[in-house]
Parts: C-alpha cells; sequence; structure tokens
C-alpha cells in the first residue's frame, strides 16, 4: 500500500515539474520534411539584379514621322526592356515639333476628305457602318459619326471638365473616381474620330504610351541642353544603369562617353548607321529594327557581352604601384640581410666561448654548413647545375648512375 502511494506521489510530482512531457505525448514532430512531409521545403533560387533603364528622347532631331507615335513608344519600350527595367521615358521638344505635321499623315488627312464627299454625294458606301466607340451607335457616313460625336459626347466631355474644376475638395475627388471610366473612354474614341486642331497628337500618344513630355522655349539647342542636363542628372544620382538615348545628334557624343565613364551601358536609337553616337555607344539600332523586333532579338547578346565584360574587369589584375614599392622594399631588405650574413673567404669564425672553442651556431650560420661538414656530391651536383641552363636536359651518363 506505502509503494502504491508513492508511486502515484511521483507521478504526479513529475507532472507539476516538467509540464511540457504532457504536450510531447499528444502532439507528433516529423523530423524528415520532404515530398511526403505536409510542409515541404520551398528551394527558392535566386534572383538576379537587372539593370535600370532610363530612356531618353530627342523629338527634334528624332520624330516617329514615319510611323505612328504611339506604336513608335510602345515599340521601343519593349525593345528598351531587354535591357533592364526601364524607369525613366522621357521626351523634349519645342513646340515646333508638337505643331509639325508629317507628310504621311498630310496624305491620310486628304484621302479621308475625298472618302467623305464621295459618301456624302452617294457615290461610295463603305462595307461595314461606322461604328461609335463612348455609345455604340452605327452610321453609315463618316461625316454624321463625326457630328454625332461633336454635338454630344464632346459637350458631355466639356460639363464633365467644368464640374470636376469648380469642385474643391473631397467633393473634387469624388468627381473624379465618378468620372473616371467615361472620361477615358471619350479619350480612347476621340483619338479616331475627331483630328487635333494643332499637329497630329503626338504630346497625347506619347503620355499615352507612359513618356514624361517636356516642351520647352523655342530657343536653338533648348531641348538638347534640356536633355543633357536630365541625363547628367541622372547619372549622378545613380538612378539607371543603362541609357538609350533616340537621337542622331553628335552633340551627345560627350554624355555618352561620359557615361561610360561612369561604367554605364549606353544604346543608341538613329537612322544613321555610321553616327557619332553610335560609335561610342555599346550598341545602336535603327528605327526600322525597334518596329520589325529585330532589337529585342539581338539585345540578347548585347545583355551577354555586358554579363562577359563585366567579369572580365572583377577578374582582372589592377596594378598598384604603392602596394609593388612596399614589395620591392621588402625583397631588398631581406636581400641585403642576407649579403651580411654570409662570410667572406677571407673571413675566419674566431669568436670564442668560455671554454676556448668557436662558436659552432655563429660558424654554422656564417659558412651555410651544418658545423663546418659539407657533401661533396651535393657541390658537385651545384657546380654542375650552376654550369647547365635550366632547360637543358641532364644526359650525364655519370649523374644519372
Amino acid at each position: 500500500m506505502l509503494l502504491k502511494l508513492r508511486v502515484c506521489f511521483r507521478s504526479i510530482q513529475s507532472r507539476q515539474l516538467n509540464p511540457c512531457l504532457n504536450l510531447f505525448r499528444y502532439c507528433h514532430f516529423d523530423s524528415k520534411l520532404g515530398s511526403n512531409s505536409t510542409n515541404p521545403i520551398t528551394t527558392v533560387t535566386p534572383i538576379e539584379p537587372q539593370n535600370n533603364v532610363a530612356i531618353f528622347w530627342d523629338l527634334d532631331n528624332k520624330p516617329p514621322n514615319s510611323f505612328p507615335p504611339y506604336e513608335a513608344a510602345f515599340r521601343l519600350k519593349k525593345a528598351a526592356s531587354s535591357f533592364g527595367v526601364v524607369r525613366y521615358m522621357v521626351a523634349y521638344a519645342n513646340r515646333h515639333a508638337f505643331s509639325y505635321v508629317p507628310n504621311v499623315v498630310k496624305k491620310q488627312r486628304k484621302e479621308r476628305k475625298l472618302l467623305n464627299q464621295l459618301e456624302n454625294k452617294g457615290l461610295i458606301k463603305p462595307v461595314e457602318p461606322y461604328l461609335c466607340r463612348v455609345c455604340g451607335r452605327k452610321f453609315y457616313n463618316n461625316e454624321k459619326l463625326i457630328n454625332h460625336f461633336k454635338q454630344i459626347h464632346e459637350r458631355e466631355q466639356q460639363k464633365r471638365l467644368n464640374q470636376i474644376e469648380s469642385a474643391r475638395g473631397n467633393r473634387r475627388v469624388k468627381l473624379v473616381a465618378k468620372y473616371a471610366m467615361k472620361m477615358q473612354k471619350y479619350k480612347n474614341a476621340v483619338r479616331d474620330v475627331l483630328t487635333p486642331k494643332v499637329g497630329y497628337g503626338l504630346a497625347n500618344e506619347l503620355k499615352r504610351a507612359g513618356f514624361w513630355v517636356r516642351t520647352v522655349s523655342d530657343k536653338p539647342q533648348a531641348a538638347d541642353l534640356a536633355l543633357r542636363d536630365h541625363m547628367v542628372d541622372v547619372m549622378d544620382k545613380r538612378k539607371a544603369d543603362c541609357l538609350v538615348l533616340v537621337s542622331d545628334d553628335s552633340d551627345f557624343a560627350g554624355v555618352l562617353k561620359q557615361a561610360k565613364l561612369r561604367c554605364l551601358k549606353t544604346v543608341v536609337v538613329g537612322d544613321i548607321n555610321d553616327g557619332a553616337l553610335k560609335r561610342v555607344a555599346d550598341a545602336g539600332f535603327s528605327w526600322q529594327e525597334i518596329l520589325m523586333g529585330k532589337a529585342k532579338k539581338e539585345a540578347v547578346s548585347v545583355v551577354g557581352r555586358w554579363k562577359d565584360r563585366d567579369m572580365l574587369e572583377r577578374l582582372e589584375w589592377t596594378h598598384d604601384p604603392k602596394e609593388e614599392k612596399n614589395f620591392s622594399s621588402v625583397v631588398n631588405a631581406f636581400d641585403y640581410c642576407g649579403s651580411d650574413d654570409t662570410c667572406d673567404d677571407d673571413d675566419t669564425c674566431d669568436d670564442d666561448d668560455d671554454d676556448g672553442d668557436a662558436d659552432d651556431g655563429d660558424c654554422d650560420r656564417e659558412c651555410g654548413g651544418f658545423g663546418g661538414i659539407f657533401d661533396e656530391d651535393d657541390v658537385d651536383c651545384k657546380q654542375k647545375e650552376a654550369a647547365s641552363a635550366w632547360w637543358e636536359l641532364n644526359s650525364d651518363p655519370e649523374a644519372n648512375a
């Protein structure tokens, strides 16, 4: 009976002192985590850091006259994304570049005007009706579609803009959120229906593609100076690792050289194959290659060359004159100490110890021997090695024996 009480008392005491023992009874821990376990270990592959790309577009020198602005800007961004992550897209020009209408656009407008006249006279009927992209109405005459758009949708857009401009504070924020979808729908539709009053919509198309468009003064070289200052500012703040310049102006050669000195990658987009910019830059493409997608394919090889060059720069031997001077001084000091320790032919080891004998340790160190004992075979071998060059083979039968 006493033994039973003692066992019960010990079990109660163990539960009070070690409460974690009960936890292990009801918990199961799997030591092997693999494909059969409920919590497999996921292996995370390291992601290589990508370059930050900045696009600078000189619209005064290289406007997209022969291509639609939005398509050219979109293809340019797509090609630049092959070199890294596009962080900045900037375009500079004066007001003349935005008011200029290319000959291609002029021809298209003349053809559209002629078709409208024939449709009004009933000589030509379109195969498919013209569709209003705002309300969905169909018209078999382009001028009727234009009149409908101006009378209804353009007036509604102007009313919405007036309400937003007159509102303040929280009410203005609510109105912008309320009319956001309608205003965006109107902007997408007006692009194909109404003709811009000034130019051919270059600034709006570039903004729609994501570019930050800046208009400078009409002074000569104003756009070049502003674009050059912006590029230098980006290089100073280290905001980009790769610069993509859209221009054929040789005045930007100095900026590209400065970018290469700062270990930045440079790419030029222009139509002059042997221009000064393409000779300085790491890679160069034409507008035709950008639009056809050829530049995106060639960008893979360009990035591979950049990686190889960076790897070689890390492994390249660098010459440090200070370190070499210190090393040569240490070597000269070591040689000088060795020459002082050796014995000349006329010197004798006549230092005596307390017992009258010569100092065997000093003599051994100075004469190069061990206790004044030399091996004749070693001496003969050293003399033969000194007499013959290191690249000559020893064919002496005695030495081989």
